[in-house]
C-alpha cells in the first residue's frame, strides 16, 4: 500500500509540475523614461547613463525599458514630452538640464524624477534642499552657478589686461540667469566690469557680438545652455572671427575650437544618475535620496586656439589644467 501510494502521489505531483510552470509569472521588467532636450545623434548624455545601466547590471531590452523622448533642440516640445512619458507610467524619469527638469516638475508630484546637470535645483524650485530634497526629486547639481568667481579668475589669467568681459547668456533659461547673476557678484573681486548680452534665439549671435565689440570687452563668458549648447559650433567660429578669448560653461565648447571651459564633467553626472534609477527601483523614495553635488571640476584648455588669438598661456595655467588640447 505504501509502495502503491508513494507511486500516485509521485505522478499526480509530477502532472501538476507543467502547470506550475504555465501559471508562473514572467519577471516584471521596470519602464523608465529619459527626457532630452537634444537630438539622439548628438547626445553623449545618452551614451553616458546607458553606460551607468550597464555598469549595475541593467540591459536594456532585457531587465529594463527605457522610453526616450528628444526635445531635438526645441524647449517648447519638453512639457508635452514630459506628459507623455506620465501617460506611459513609467516608474522613473531621468531629466538632464534645468530646462528637462522643469518641464518632468509640472507634469507630474508622484512619478520619481532623477535630474542630472541642473546649476541650482533649489534656486529653481526643483528641490527644497540637498540634503532631503522631499517630493519626487533628487539627482545631481552641477553648481554651476556658484563656479562664477573661479572662471572668471582662470579668465583673467590668460588675458591679464583684461577690465571688461562680457557674458553671453539666455535670459529665457533660469540656469544661464542663476550663472549670471554669479558672475556678477563675482567680478568687483576680480577687478573686472561686467557687460550682460542677451540671445534667446540662434538669430541673435551674429548682433550679439556686434553688441560687445561696441562695448569694447576685452573677454567673454558664454553660458552653457539649451540654445548656446546647440549653436556651440557657430558661437565658437564667431569668437574666432571676432578674436575674442572665451571662458565656457561646458567642456564641449572647446571641443569644437573654445579658447576654455571650467566646469562640471556632465558625462560623468549623467552616468551617475543611473545609480539614482536603481536605488529608486529597489524601494527608495526620491524624498529621501541627497542631491550630490560635484566635488571635482575640470578646467580644460585649447592651446590650439590660444595660439590662434596670440595669447601666451602661462605655465601655472598649464600646471592647473585637467586637459590641455594641442
Amino acid at each position: 500500500m505504501r509502495r502503491r501510494y508513494f507511486i500516485t502521489l509521485l505522478g499526480s505531483t509530477a502532472a501538476a509540475w507543467p502547470l506550475a510552470a504555465r501559471t508562473q509569472q514572467p519577471l516584471r521588467v521596470p519602464r523608465i523614461g529619459f527626457l532630452f532636450y537634444g537630438a539622439p545623434e548628438l547626445a553623449l548624455e545618452i551614451d553616458a547613463f546607458r553606460q551607468g545601466l550597464r555598469e549595475l547590471g541593467y540591459v536594456e531590452g532585457r531587465n529594463i525599458t527605457v522610453e526616450y523622448r528628444y526635445a531635438r533642440g526645441q524647449v517648447s516640445k519638453l512639457p508635452e514630452l514630459a506628459a507623455e512619458l506620465v501617460r506611459l507610467k513609467v516608474e522613473v524619469i531621468v531629466t538632464p538640464t534645468t530646462p528637462a527638469s522643469m518641464a518632468a516638475k509640472q507634469a507630474t508630484s508622484t512619478v520619481p524624477i532623477v535630474i542630472a546637470g541642473v546649476a541650482d535645483p533649489v534656486g529653481a524650485g526643483l528641490v527644497t534642499n540637498f540634503r532631503r530634497p522631499g517630493g519626487n526629486i533628487t539627482g545631481l547639481a552641477s553648481i554651476s552657478a556658484e563656479l562664477g568667481g573661479k572662471r572668471l579668475e582662470l579668465l583673467k589669467g590668460i588675458v591679464p589686461d583684461a577690465l571688461r568681459v562680457g557674458v553671453l547668456y539666455n535670459p529665457d533659461d533660469r540656469s544661464n540667469v542663476l550663472v549670471l547673476k554669479e558672475l556678477q557678484a563675482a567680478a568687483p573681486a576680480v577687478g573686472l566690469e561686467l557687460h550682460s548680452v542677451e540671445v534667446r534665439a540662434a538669430t541673435d549671435f551674429k548682433d550679439a557680438f556686434v553688441k560687445m565689440g561696441r562695448q569694447r570687452v576685452h573677454a567673454f563668458f558664454g553660458a552653457a545652455g539649451v540654445l548656446t549648447y546647440a549653436n556651440r559650433q557657430m558661437i565658437v567660429d564667431l569668437a574666432a572671427n571676432e578674436r575674442l578669448p572665451a571662458m565656457w560653461g561646458h567642456r564641449q565648447f572647446v571641443d569644437v575650437g573654445g579658447l576654455m571651459s571650467y566646469a562640471v564633467n556632465f558625462y560623468d553626472q549623467c552616468r551617475r544618475a543611473a545609480a539614482y534609477v536603481d536605488q529608486i527601483l529597489k524601494g527608495a523614495k526620491p524624498g529621501d535620496l541627497p542631491v550630490q553635488q560635484p566635488t571635482k571640476f575640470e578646467f580644460i584648455i585649447n592651446v590650439r586656439t590660444a595660439k590662434a588669438l596670440g595669447l601666451a598661456v602661462p605655465t601655472k595655467l598649464l600646471a592647473l589644467a585637467d586637459e590641455v588640447i594641442d
